[in-house]
């Protein structure tokens, strides 16, 4: 599978909510403690049906390059083969929780 190719499915939490989006690139950036999520892809699949959720999300990120996510807000990064349907939902009542994690930075440690 060429790079160009590639496609990952990467679920987050953010602000109460679980997102799952469909990327062409995700690395570790080169900002401490975040993950570089490029090249988002939407619908680019060929579809007669318009789903209203995944337009809300598409407006939301239109005109982003990049977007960096915490690392501790990440709960699952897939490569997968082909592109479904981005969504958000609400994580109340769910049963993802967050992984605990200290982040230490220059200057900081454990003493």
């Amino acid at each position: 599978m060429a790079s160009a190719e590639r496609i990952f499915r990467v679920i987050f939490q953010s602000q109460g909510k679980i997102y799952e989006i469909y990327a062409r690139s995700v690395s570790d950036g080169g900002m401490l403690g975040f993950v570089e999520i490029e090249e988002l892809t939407f619908g680019e699949r060929t579809q007669m049906v318009v789903d209203p959720a995944e337009e809300k999300l598409k407006s939301e990120f239109a005109g982003v390059k990049r977007t960096y996510v915490p690392m501790h807000a990440i709960v699952r990064v897939d490569e997968v083969e082909k592109e479904g349907q981005a969504k958000v939902s609400d994580s109340e009542g769910g049963n993802v929780t967050p992984f605990p994690m200290h982040m230490y930075g220059p200057g900081k440690g454990s003493d």
